[in-house]
Order: structure tokens, then sequence, then C-alpha cells
């Protein structure tokens, strides 16, 4: 109705301005340029009048024709346990891995007693290597041990001889000291000929390569007739894997170095065979990698014969809890010059209303962020067609959302 006479009072307007200029002046510029006058006048007034409606819809709630409300999806607002993580890529990795390498030296491999998958156990022999040099060496010294054996108890004998010879007076002093003399050098000669020999069997024990830990053979990179020094360039020739000791590696960066420590909770998924475990930080690294600007954690898991090192994993980091906290979708937090806000459906007089909510909210994971203050359990959020209201709006609750 309003905008009805706010019509014909700018027609009529532009009817007296038009015989105005006729009597004023003829020019058609002047008619032109007080009709443009005329329009902006218009669209001034329509502008006002907009507000105006606007205004009163929502001081003047009553006025609202059920027709013209607002249809909004709601969810009542309820306590629950609220947590944060910190999301990372880590790594399954072994805590025994055994590279397999010989004690004193490499050598030609005479027989090969493991392959690729074997399980084996801590002093399992898995390599044996030329051992004929160090036979023949042990054979040799062993002949010359007996040898100094035997002039050892030809010494003795003439040592004891020229002793009793000389408590009868007869001899000289000379011959006597030569004869202990040739005793102790031979002592010292077998002495250090058993050593040698013991020396040369470990040596040849040596030529006998063992396993360090209890495992699988994870690389055998040798074959018989191959020199087996442990390494073959850069990769190791037998790799023993402890499976039933594994562990989570993760890099954490630098600011989360105040959140996360030895204990903290983890949640490790290994999406390759769809299994998640909880465990905890075993180790939190005290020094930050220079490169990635990053410290390390590491987490213990426990024996699963699906899980092998070098697995990816995703590594979930508790950092923050909360219990009997509330926690909204964060699309539904709008932000003005106060703060944030979100907006509630009420009942008042029969009807319902939305009313505008400031909060202060605290962390936020996924889609959920945590409201400190400002929201209460029971309240009816306003979760579907929020955008566009305003605070006062009648509202419409779509029974389907």
């Amino acid at each position: 109705m309003q905008k009805n006479l706010v019509i014909l009072f700018l027609a009529a307007t532009v009817t007296l301005a038009s015989c105005g200029s006729k009597t004023e002046n003829g020019s058609l510029a002047d008619k032109k340029s007080e009709l443009d006058k005329l329009k902006k006048e218009q669209l001034t007034i329509a502008d006002k009048i907009s507000l105006l409606e606007k205004d009163i819809a929502k001081l003047d709630t009553s006025a609202v024709k059920e027709d013209i409300a607002k249809l909004v999806g709601t969810m009542e607002v309820t306590t629950q346990n609220f947590s944060h993580y910190i999301d990372l890529q880590g790594r399954v990795d072994a805590e025994d891995i055994s590279y397999i390498s010989p004690r004193l030296g490499g050598g030609q491999v005479k027989a090969l007693y493991v392959k690729r998958g074997d399980y084996v156990k801590k002093g399992q022999l898995l390599v044996k290597l030329d051992d004929a040099m160090i036979k023949q060496q042990i054979a040799a010294s062993k002949q010359n041990t007996e040898a100094l054996k035997t002039q050892l108890t030809f010494a003795k004998d003439v040592y004891n001889r020229r002793s009793n010879l000389w408590k009868q007076g007869i001899g000289t002093e000379i011959e006597l000291i030569t004869a202990r003399t040739n005793v102790e050098s031979l002592e010292k000669q077998l002495k250090a000929a058993d050593e040698n020999i013991k020396v040369q069997q470990e040596q040849w024990t040596g030529s006998n390569i063992y396993s360090d830990v209890d495992g699988i053979a994870d690389e055998v990179n040798v074959r018989v007739g191959e020199m087996f020094t442990g390494f073959m360039g850069t990769l190791p020739q037998i790799k023993i894997v402890n499976t039933n000791s594994l562990k989570i590696v993760t890099d954490v960066p630098e600011n989360y170095s105040g959140k996360v420590k030895q204990g903290s909770v983890l949640l490790v998924t290994l999406p390759d065979i769809n299994k998640t475990f909880n465990t905890t930080v075993s180790v939190s690294g005290r020094t930050i990698d220079p490169n990635n600007r990053s410290f390390r954690a590491e987490a213990k898991l426990s024996a699963d014969p699906s899980v092998r090192p070098n697995q990816i994993a995703q590594v979930k980091i508790l950092d923050y809890s909360a219990q009997n906290a509330i926690a909204i979708p964060v699309n539904t937090v709008g932000t003005d010059e106060k703060g944030k806000y979100v907006y509630i459906s009420v009942s008042e007089g029969g009807k319902l209303i939305a009313r505008k909510k400031q909060i202060i909210v605290g962390e936020l994971y996924n889609e959920l962020i945590e409201v400190k203050s400002g929201l209460s359990a029971g309240d009816h959020l306003i979760t579907d067609g929020f955008q566009n209201i305003y605070d006062g709006q009648l509202l419409k609750v779509d029974t389907k959302k």
C-alpha cells in the first residue's frame, strides 16, 4: 500500500514538474534534467521504504505472516568428549634389525644355510666361509707346539740333572744357569704358541657367521662362491628383522615440542591393512633436525603378523581433550565485529524465533569446533538455512533435517 502511494506521488510530481517546466522554459534539456533528478529521488525513497520494512519486521514479529517464515534445520546441543589430535604421517620400523657381517674380515662363501623369508633364531649358523687356510695354520701351529713340548721336556730333564750334580759339587754354575734359561725360554715359546693357536681358532670360528637376533631373513643378497663382507655397495648382504618388536616412527614439527612428550597418546592407522592401534609415545627426541625443523617421536606396536617394517602409517597424537564439552559443526559459526556467533531457535509467544548468540570457541578438529561459552546443552542450533536469517526472524523447522 505504501509503495502504491509513493508511485502516485511521484507520478503527480513528474506531471506538475512537466507543466511547470513548460511555463518557465520549454527547452528539452531542462525537461530531461528534471526527469533524472526525480528518478534519483524515487530510488532514494524506495530504498528507505525497504529498510523501514525490514526494521519493522524485526521489531514487530506479530506482523510477520506464517507463510514467510524461514525454513531451517536444527540440532539439539549436547555435551560430549572432545579431542584434538596432531595429524602426521609415519612409518613402521623394527626395534631389532641386524645387518649380518663377519667379525674378523670377509671371505669366500663355501656354504649358505639361509634364504630370504626364513625364520632364524639367535645363534643359528647362516654362512660358512672358506676356512682351508686357517685350518692349515692351526695344524702347523699345533705341530710346532708339540715340538716345543718335547723340547721343554728334554730341557727340564737336563736342568734337573744339572741341578742334582751342582748340589753334589759337580759341574759348573754356568751350566746350571744355561739349563734353567733353556727351560724358561721354551716355556715362554710354548705359552706364545698356545696363545697363537687360540687366536687362530678364534679366526677359524669367525669363518662361521651366526645370527645375532631372532627374526626373519628380510634380505639375502649373497651366493656360494661370492665374497661375504656384510655389505655389497650400500646394500646389506644379509638382513635379519625381528617382526615381533615393531615401532612407529614419525617426525613432529617443532611448534608441537611443548605438546608431544613421552606418554602422549597415539592413534595409529595402517591403511594398507585397514588396522588401527592405540599406543603411547615411548621416545620423544630432544633435538630439532635443522633440515626439516622437526623432532622424532617413537611408539611401540604390539606384535601382529600382518604388520611389516616400512609400512606407511597415519599417526594422530592427542594433544588436547575435554570431557562434557560442547562441540558444534564449524560451518555454523559466523564472525562479526563482536567475534564469533551462531543462531539458535527459541520459542517465544508460541512461535519459533531465530536468536543470535555470541560464543567463545576453543579447539578445532576436523569439522567440529569446541564452544567454551555462549551455548548450553539443550539449545537448538540452526544448522541449515542460517546463512540469510536475522535475529528475531520467524522460523519454520524442517522436520526432515
